[in-house]
This record gives C-alpha cells, structure tokens and sequence, in this order.
C-alpha cells in the first residue's frame, strides 16, 4: 500500500517520515518537496506550499498508521489516503513486507 499525506512543512514532514520508519510502520517515505495545493477548506479557496508523503508500507498497518500520524500532524484534518499496490518488483515488495512487520 502507498498512503499519500500532505503537511504544512519541511520539519513535519520529516518528523513523520522518520518516526513511521522507526516504529515499522512504514519501509520508506519519500518526501517531495514544496507541492503546490489548491483547495477550499472552510468556504475559503488557499494556495499554499506544503510536502507531500509517499509512505510505503502493508495495508494492515494502515490503522496504525492513521492514528500515528494524527497524534504528529498540525492540521486537524490531515490529508491521509491509501493505495493498495497491485503489483510490483517481487524482490522490492518482499522488502517492504520485511520492514514493516513487527517482530
């Protein structure tokens, strides 16, 4: 699964990258810098810079997941949407299995 999540900063986004791979949540977190969001959020259009997750992990890990990263974000509705992956390199996703299961 890829779960895809937006933050506000560069320190955010690092800080929630760093503990998802700690904990074995996560295998890998690629973190893109500066994404230009547009969107509406309470009656009012924003445009504003923020870092964008890929965070690589099993989708049973994607409850822990979840409530990790709201008990780290500062938005009160952080941007938290997973993927299933429906196929991939054999070797790479035996990888990822092996780094995000919990021994």
């Amino acid at each position: 699964m890829i779960v895809f999540v937006t933050c506000g900063s560069e320190e955010e986004a690092y800080r929630i990258s760093r503990t998802l791979v700690e904990e074995h949540l996560a295998a890998c977190v690629n973190i893109l810098s500066q994404v230009r969001s547009i969107y509406r959020w309470e009656g009012k259009i924003w445009d504003e810079k923020e870092w964008l997750l890929l965070i690589k992990t099993q989708k049973k890990q994607f409850e822990l997941i979840e409530k990790k990263i709201k008990s780290l974000h500062s938005y009160s509705v952080p941007e938290i949407i997973g993927l299933t992956i429906e196929k991939g390199y054999k070797p790479y996703l035996s990888w990822l299995y092996e780094n995000t299961s919990i021994s």
